[in-house]
């Protein structure tokens, strides 16, 4: 169904009209994944998707997605977000990862910050904001009231073109005693990109760097003292939710952004299915009787059964989206939130296998050469699936926790 936007006489920008339907959206995905496969040599030597790339997802509206329909967002929702994610991973993970990780922080921005600090976050009507949740830098008050920032916040995801960034310190409390967490959002004119990673193993594309703050000047609004989005607990509501009468904006941070890996996973492991499928239709056996790959039945078993474990890992966070959908509705619980990290931990771990135990070792010696696109995908893969998000909070830490609270111990 599509949705038409109705006027607002707030003064933003208003959505396009009709509001693309979560089907057209996943459509112009899937026009860009050709594209998104030929360039992924350049994307890689640059480390960032282009500008040409950047404007199409401007044009496509993917900036949109979760912006709300205040601001002349579209305010589709999460399952509409992860699906793009998705498409786009199967064809680049690399530019997958750095739209991702700077367009899914419009669900941090419009849930936590208040009325007035989104009226000036969102006043572009885009939104791309990388993040990092380890603390860094300095904050001192200012005469005005505001905070002046100092400090370098490395591995951020999707500097190249945001419009914002969002970050963690920690401040000494007005009243005195120990330090709290504090989180900030300072928009771009306050900061600068500074491109000092080396190569990693994959997801070379995917735009990390760091951020510089030299004397940054934001207003105290736009800083959230004693809050850390890693461990943020919202049971008592948020400013969005009430702002945007949405539960997608109830908060829950933890469950939306372990949902993205996941989402980047089964994309990634699609993305090989489609490659190793072309392998098969092109290539022959090794040995007689020399026939089409296809053909032959042990590459039929190794193909089906990563077919099904990409399926059953679909599945998984499909239905792992649905239960945080519904239970943003009645606002999740840190027990629930632990259970869908979990969750997501096996969907990461289900595509992983299906990558490496099927298809990138059974795919011969030349898949394995760099520069080929299921080398690429196998790289991309390894990195998420080893990355301290998914190898350490969501596989170690979480699951712990999970534990624990099942037992009562938290």
């Amino acid at each position: 169904m599509t949705l038409t936007a109705k006027a607002l006489s707030t003064g933003f920008p208003a959505a396009a009209d009709p509001v693309p339907s979560t089907h057209e959206l996943l459509a112009r995905a899937e026009q860009l994944v050709p594209e998104l496969i030929g360039r992924q040599p350049e994307t890689e030597a640059r480390a960032q998707y282009s500008r040409a790339i950047h404007e199409q997802f401007s044009a496509a509206g993917f900036y949109k997605i979760l912006v709300p329909r205040r601001y002349g967002g579209y305010q589709l929702g999460s399952d509409a977000f992860f699906g793009v994610s998705m498409v786009l991973a199967r064809g680049c993970p690399s530019t997958a990862w750095m739209f991702s990780r700077g367009a899914i922080h419009a669900l941090t921005a419009a849930s936590l910050f208040s009325e007035r600090a989104q009226d000036e976050i969102f006043a572009g009507g885009e939104f791309i904001a990388p993040a990092t949740l380890v603390p860094g830098g300095t904050a001192e008050r200012a005469a005005d009231g505001g905070w002046l920032l100092n400090g370098i916040w490395a591995n951020c995801s999707g500097t190249a073109y945001a419009s914002h960034f969002i970050g963690h310190l920690m401040v000494e409390p007005p009243m005195g005693g120990p330090q709290l967490p504090m989180m900030f959002i300072a928009p771009r004119s306050e900061w600068r990109s500074v491109d000092d990673g080396d190569p990693l193993l994959g997801l070379r594309g995917g735009g990390s760097g760091s951020v510089a703050v030299v004397n940054g000047r934001i207003p105290s609004y736009f800083a959230l003292l004693g809050t850390q989005l890693s461990d943020l607990h919202t049971a008592e509501g948020t400013p969005g939710r009430v702002l945007h009468g949405d539960p997608e904006y109830s908060g829950s941070a933890f469950s939306y952004l372990v949902l993205e890996r996941a989402a980047l996973a089964v994309g990634i492991a699609k993305g090989a299915l489609d490659a190793y499928e072309e392998l098969l239709r092109s290539r022959k056996t090794l040995v007689p009787p020399i026939a089409g790959r296809y053909l032959d039945s042990d590459y039929q078993h190794w193909f089906g059964e990563a077919i099904g474990l990409v399926a059953t890992a679909e599945a998984a966070l499909t239905d792992a989206i649905r239960q945080w959908r519904a239970g943003s509705n009645g606002r999740l619980d840190r027990s629930t939130e632990l259970r869908l990290a979990a969750v997501c931990r096996q969907v990461i771990r289900l595509c992983w296998q299906g990558v490496e135990h099927y298809l990138f070792p059974t795919a011969g010696t030349s898949a394995a050469r760099p520069g080929d696109r299921l080398e690429r995908l196998w790289r991309d893969i390894s990195m998420l699936h080893g990355q301290s998000g998914s190898a350490l909070a969501m596989s170690t830490i979480a699951s712990r926790d999970l534990a624990r609270s099942r037992l009562g111990l938290c």
